[in-house]
């Protein structure tokens, strides 16, 4: 008698399960997902009126935790986030990060002076609930490390940079502030050598994995819709980065996820 093979389990740490692109297979997904030994799924809410949307999916499944918060590319669209409101959503027992939020200046650089007030507004709920910061950060290095660094030398938080595409220079500044780095399918493109060495050099006590689905779907997969099963593509990734075996990459992350979404632990 043959035993049944159990994959590692590992944490999908960002996803957007409320997009319309799961509309039609969201428990399917799910189930594959826990096949692939995802015992775990973020979902990120990117804009506060949905909020009750993403709330009822963290509801109905076990597996499904939530954060929410105003994305930086909407932030300009969007009433602006107030700290008690951040707050108070965060006292739901699956509530377990604030965010995403951040600065995205490739696409809405004309908004950089609401995206900067947001995110303060961000920081300031991460500090008061003890959750951590999700961070989008693309095309504002510079102000994203100066930021950060100068938010937490008034007052220390904990955060996680979602999704890290950015330089060298921003991931040393957060994982000097002791913040962690996720890696996402952008890891497994095969143009991503700079992106990998950075990781590489990072401590692997503060890696975590993701997929940001529905988006950036790792090989062999590049091109579809993305969903949280394949963050085992992802961590295979990682797992050869770090010299590691896979088995032993992915209890890593586990348990860098528990240290940082202290919530979803308990």
């Amino acid at each position: 008698m043959t035993t049944p093979h159990i994959a590692p389990q590992i944490t999908d740490s960002h996803c957007h399960l409320d997009f319309p692109d799961f509309d039609d297979d969201r428990d399917a997904l799910i189930a594959r997902a826990h096949e692939a030994g995802v015992t775990r799924m973020v979902t990120i809410c990117t804009k506060l009126r949905l909020e009750p949307n993403i709330r009822a999916l963290a509801e109905r499944y076990d597996s499904v935790f939530y954060a929410a918060g105003t994305h930086p590319m909407s932030a300009a669209d969007e009433p602006m986030a107030k700290v008690d409101e951040l707050v108070a959503l965060a006292q739901h027992p699956k509530f377990v990060g604030i965010g995403e939020t951040g600065l995205d200046y490739h696409y809405t650089a004309d908004s950089k002076a609401v995206q900067q007030e947001s995110l303060a507004v961000h920081i300031e709920a991460a500090r008061q609930t003890g959750l951590p910061l999700i961070i989008h950060a693309r095309a504002a290095d510079d102000d994203m490390a100066r930021i950060l660094g100068d938010a937490h030398r008034a007052g220390a938080f904990s955060c996680v940079m979602h999704c890290f595409s950015s330089s060298r220079a921003l991931a040393e500044a957060a994982l000097d502030l002791g913040f962690y780095l996720s890696m996402s399918g952008i890891s497994a493109f095969p143009k991503s050598q700079d992106l990998c060495d950075i990781f590489a050099a990072a401590p692997k006590e503060r890696i975590l994995v993701e997929t940001d689905a529905p988006y950036l779907a790792p090989p062999p997969h590049r091109g579809k819709r993305n969903e949280p099963a394949y963050t085992a593509h992802t961590a295979r990734v990682g797992a050869e980065l770090f010299g590691m075996d896979y088995a032993d990459f992915a209890a890593q992350t586990q348990t860098n996820f528990e240290r940082l979404f202290t919530k979803a632990a308990a």
